[in-house]
């Protein structure tokens, strides 16, 4: 079961694919019914998947128990859930069963009666003292009609909740059958039961069997079709049944943010190791690359397992962070397993794009990662290139994506004196920055005199693979970044603002680049798009103008933190301590004396960081260059530290943005679901700030009629727009309680951290295409879907430069580096996968290769394409437009042969209309998603 608020949409396609093709190939089953009982809250982008991929029914448990009650009172425990944007495509309606009760026990399950349920759950075994094992009697001839008839009344109390009288039962709990006596002790009992009252049906009026969930949908619509339909999800998740008052399960959307991180780039890496994988591996069959077909078809291996390590860890106790610390390190260590096998598996790939059939000695990598990584626990560290005068570099990019994409490449060098051309030899405008060392807990802040970082902006086709060589030049020209800074190590001494005795103008260490300190007062960085205003004393942004209109946004930004309610906030629950008065405090207010600011400025990007010792290093960055679409926007960066407890205790951290777009009185915010579609939230102040935190895993955005703020972020967590004109979101937490729920244990085990963001600040466009977010948060008809008008509500959707931003952001190019001594040999410099690129708004999602029908551990030459059309608004104006709305004539893989094309279910199990000639005869709706089977000749 699938976790469905923290995963991605790319993580649950891809374990819904592997899991259905796992159990076809060797059960030859395809499923039928979804079973969903114990993630906390329910989605709405799970449902849709499912019934794209051929299942009927599913089945659900953990939502807000009002939202049970008020299911029951209108006996809508069974209903259709519909897309918010398509409530007339049939293709898309899940019809869902919610169980009626608190959670899926026996005790609390059988009725509305736990203590009486005690009664039936039979489990014996040696040692174990239970509460049921004293309760559950053995069911004996003289006991088994007075069971009968207790077991009876429960069912039928249940049954009245529906309008068909049909009870699903379920029999089982956590940790269960896990012995051979428990499987005999439940069956030998039940059958007793069972029989007893199916012999007795003139009497009871009732029959009951053994069944599964696929029988109990057939028998329903058998006797009901009336089932009403619902738009919408059921976050937040509460229950009131543990301790007699609501508690709100919205700590888990942030839990462990450096898990929810590594999962993401497992993703990346997996969806690029995939496409690059296909492509390589069908070309050296197509081409005869004997030797590398035989690397790749070895690599297959690896593959599948970077596949099931992703799919396992988005269980609903893993991506959510709410496991034992070693249970997290476990899964840890297959993540970061499989990062290294899905890097290794696409230097392999375009070894054998780049280097043709180039024989590879054992052991031999001519192509290198520009990261390191030493462990799943620390941040990965850049691999740093040695450029001499005669010994020039290659670095490759590969950009996995369908569309054009504009990447920031960042390296480190060892000389500030560069030269960095394409492929072609033009020179590329580039940027030199320092690095920075830094000692006494981020306090004491030197420039190396040894390594560089190395910026530029690298544009790169769709779906291509290119490279650029950096090599050694005496001429710096305007590259060198300018240093700006409030606290500088000079020669004399360690400056400090808090000092106010009288000193000699310092003298600055010896250093290439120009050194200045920053002037008193507010700073202001700027580009050609606009000018953003810094508060001088925290070095947080205060505003930005809009130098197109002078439109000047309020939108501060402002680090704090809630302090937990012990007990009452943990790895599942959010909870501020009621007990204080402000339930916020300034976290950083320890670390003020500390404070450093420091401004790179050069020609591709001016950014500002502000750092609070090792707890927050915060940057923002914008760039300059106009013909770059990333100058539209504004990247930021946090890198947090708790260091190692008891420090930071009960502290819950966000980020909130202030700002003065008038949300509404009681606040709305749009946030996505699994990166798939936006959700209304709409602020209730009765349940508390914990009660209105919401999931995102790409972005959320708040509006007026003139402004929309959007942040786009790179891995699930909460977010909150608690007040008018608020944004916020959750970074990290720690918790040194548990919180009742099932995990035993406090969340101590915090890592470095480093978020990424862009924040996006976008005119709406009043006069033309106005669209209009009429739909509420959640919509129960009583009415059958064929009822539904064609005419379909509009909803509300990113911008296309939003999903534009947000691709780059979770898939970004990734870097690899030719090895030194093959620098000569002859290799593709540029390596198009497509000639032509997609529609700007349908996202590659994959191109996985299917496994061969009978030897299932090597690759076959098929592979599954899903596409993903994303919606987007055109309510909003900027720069950023569609030039493909449709796949172009004569598209087609550049090195690859099609012998078919075949639409099929999402998962790849069954055709799904008729074959296609070619790429170009593709058509998909908005919003849809769609699997084709490719075969290569």
């Amino acid at each position: 079961m699938t976790d469905e608020a923290n995963a991605h949409l790319y993580a649950m396609v891809d374990q819904l694919i592997e899991g259905h093709q796992w159990a076809y190939s060797n059960l030859n089953i395809k499923p039928k019914s979804g079973w969903s009982i114990d993630p906390f809250g329910h989605g709405s982008t799970q449902p849709y998947l499912m019934a794209l991929s051929g299942i009927k029914g599913t089945v659900i448990q953990r939502i807000h128990y009002a939202w049970k009650q008020w299911l029951a009172y209108k006996q809508y425990g069974d209903f259709k859930w519909i897309p918010n944007w398509a409530p007339s495509n049939h293709r898309s309606v899940m019809l869902t069963h919610n169980q009626p009760f608190d959670i899926y026990s026996i005790k609390h399950s059988c009725g509305p009666h736990p203590y009486i349920c005690l009664n039936f759950d039979f489990r014996k075994v040696a040692g174990e003292y239970t509460e049921y094992s004293i309760k559950a009697q053995p069911i004996t001839d003289k006991n088994v009609k007075e069971k009968s008839e207790l077991l009876l009344e429960q069912y039928a109390r249940t049954g009245s909740l529906f309008p068909h009288n049909v009870v699903l039962m379920p029999l089982g709990d956590d940790f269960r059958y896990n012995i051979h006596n428990e499987w005999d002790q439940q069956f030998t009992n039940y059958i007793k039961l069972l029989n007893y009252i199916n012999t007795h049906k003139d009497v009871y009026k009732a029959e009951i069997v053994f069944g599964t969930p696929n029988d109990y949908f057939e028998e329903i619509q058998k006797r009901y079709d009336q089932y009403p339909t619902l738009k919408g999800d059921f976050f937040v998740y509460s229950d009131i049944f543990s301790e007699g008052r609501p508690a709100y399960w919205s700590g888990y959307y942030t839990t462990r943010p450096f898990m929810k991180i590594l999962d993401r780039e497992l993703e990346n890496n997996l969806r690029a190791a995939e496409i690059v994988y296909t492509v390589a591996l069908n070309q050296a069959r197509q081409k005869g690359y004997f030797s590398y077909l035989k690397i790749l078809e070895r690599d297959y291996e690896k593959l599948v397992q970077a596949r099931r390590n992703l799919g396992l860890f988005q269980h609903h106790d893993a991506i959510t962070g709410t496991s034992k610390s070693f249970v997290m390190r476990d899964y840890g260590l297959k993540l970061f397993e499989s990062i290294h096998a899905t890097i290794s598996i696409q230097q392999n790939a375009l070894q054998s794009l780049l280097f043709g059939n180039k024989t590879k000695k054992p052991n031999e990598n001519i192509i290198l990662s520009d990261v390191e990584m030493e462990s799943y626990d620390k941040l990965p560290k850049q691999t740093i290139l040695t450029i001499e005068k005669d010994s020039p570099r290659i670095i490759i990019l590969f950009n996995s994506l369908a569309q054009t994409q504009e990447h920031l490449v960042q390296i480190r060098v060892t000389t500030q004196h560069i030269k960095v051309t394409d492929k072609d030899g033009n020179p590329v405008l580039h940027q030199i920055n320092p690095i920075w060392n830094s000692t006494d807990n981020n306090k004491r802040m030197t420039i190396s005199d040894i390594e560089y970082e190395l910026m530029f902006i690298a544009k790169i086709p769709a779906l291509t693979i290119t490279t650029y060589n950096i090599s050694y030049s005496t001429e710096t020209g305007d590259s060198i970044a300018t240093i700006y800074c409030n606290k500088c190590h000079m020669k004399n001494k360690f400056s400090s603002v808090e000092d106010n005795t009288p000193q000699e103008p310092p003298e600055f260490l010896d250093s290439n680049f120009k050194i200045k300190n920053t002037q008193t007062g507010d700073i202001q960085l700027e580009n050609h798009k606009f000018k953003i205003l810094f508060n001088g004393k925290t070095g947080f942004m205060k505003s930005v103008t809009q130098k197109r209109t002078l439109k000047i946004i309020q939108c501060a930004i402002q680090f704090a933190a809630y302090r937990s309610a012990q007990y009452h906030s943990g790895a599942y629950l959010f909870m501020p301590d009621p007990n204080e008065r402000d339930i916020e405090r300034d976290v950083l207010l320890e670390y003020k004396d500390h404070m450093s600011i420091i401004i790179n400025s050069g020609q591709i990007a001016s950014e500002l960081t502000v750092i609070y010792g090792v707890f927050l290093v915060h940057t923002i960055r914008i760039y300059h260059p106009e013909q770059y679409d990333l100058s539209q926007a504004i990247y930021i960066e946090n890198e947090i530290d708790f260091e190692n407890p008891p420090k930071n205790r009960e502290t819950e951290l966000f980020m909130r943005f202030i700002s003065d777009i008038q949300n509404g009185e009681q606040p709305e915010m749009f946030t996505d679901s699994n990166g798939f579609q936006m959700q209304k939230r709409v602020k209730v102040e009765q349940i508390g700030v914990e009660g209105n935190y919401f999931p995102i895993t790409t972005m959320a955005y708040i509006e007026d009629e003139l402004i929309r703020l959007s942040l786009i972020t790179n891995h699930a967590q909460g977010a909150a727009s608690w007040q008018p004109g608020y944004l916020e979101v959750m970074l990290d937490r720690r918790t040194l309680y548990d919180d009742s729920r099932g995990m035993g244990e406090g969340v101590i085990d915090n890592r470095k951290t480093v978020n990424k963001f862009w924040l996006l600040l976008e005119d709406l466009n009043t006069e033309t295409n106005k669209e209009f977010t009429r739909f509420a948060n959640h919509r129960m008809d009583k009415r059958d879907t064929n009822n539904i008008p064609e005419k379909e509500e509009l909803f509300s959707r990113p911008t296309l430069y939003a999903n534009h931003l947000s691709n780059g952001l979770n898939y970004p190019t990734n870097i690899f580096i030719v090895g030194e001594e093959f620098f000569d040999v002859k290799m593709n410099k540029h390596v198009n996968l497509i000639n032509k690129e997609f529609p700007c708004d349908v996202h590659l999602l994959t191109l996985r290769t299917q496994p061969d029908v009978i030897y299932t551990q090597f690759p076959s030459n098929s592979a599954l394409m899903v596409l993903h059309r994303q919606g987007y608004s055109c309510k909003v104006a900027n720069n950023f437009t569609c030039k493909n709305i449709d796949f172009q004539q004569g598209t087609r893989f550049e090195l690859l042969d099609i012998k078919e094309l075949q639409p099929t279910t999402l998962t790849g199990l069954d055709p799904d209309g008729s074959r296609l000639t070619e790429l170009s005869n593709i058509f998909m709706e908005s919003m849809t998603l769609q699997t084709y089977n490719i075969t290569f000749v």
